[in-house]
């Protein structure tokens, strides 16, 4: 998948990668609601080539896409098969030096049309620590309803955590499209 939008480039990642996702996944606040630890510089490139390894979406393999902008890897959006017809999670992570500037929901946005609109996925959601605000304001910003919120229904990181699941279906972007929904 290579999808370009007005300011970026949404492609699987490449070998030269590795320094900028570092930055996203080495930093302690990005990972803080992530269920994977800190990168540390001795498994950053065992943990990178997972993502590298990760560049066709199967119903057994993930899919990771790099969000470039200006040539730098800014993101990186993860999507998995949940096991249901025709249902994708997705997940996401950015470098907070370029929050705040649309880049995360311009990114989703693409990939979300992408996968209903030429995959013919017919759900997509979002399963997210209920502590992480920002995670949840995309996931309203890009369409998604809140469609659960389970209480300490997970263990990480030495801690329970109650979790939001976030969720849209290829009607909700239909809909939008037509006009029949507004923000």
């Amino acid at each position: 998948m290579n999808l370009q939008t007005k300011r970026l480039t949404i492609r699987p990642f490449q070998q030269g990668d590795l320094e900028d996702l570092y930055a996203i996944y080495g930093n302690e606040d990005t990972c803080r609601f992530l269920l994977h630890s800190v990168w540390r510089e001795e498994n950053k490139e065992e943990k990178f080539s997972e993502k590298l390894e990760a560049n066709l979406l199967t119903p057994r393999d993930p899919l990771s896409l790099a969000c470039v902008y200006r040539e730098k890897v800014i993101g990186d959006l993860s999507i998995w098969y949940t096991g249901m017809k025709d249902t994708l999670e997705i997940g996401f992570s950015f470098n907070p030096s370029y929050g705040g500037q649309g880049f995360a929901t311009e990114a989703l946005r693409a990939v979300m049309e992408y996968l209903f609109l030429e995959k013919n996925i017919h759900r997509i959601q979002a399963n997210l620590d209920a502590r992480n605000a920002p995670s949840a304001a995309l996931c309203q910003r890009v369409g998604m309803r809140r469609e659960a919120h389970f209480l300490q229904d997970y263990w990480n990181k030495g801690e329970w955590t109650d979790s939001y699941v976030y969720g849209m279906l290829a009607s909700d972007l239909k809909e939008k499209v037509n006009g029949k929904h507004h923000d």
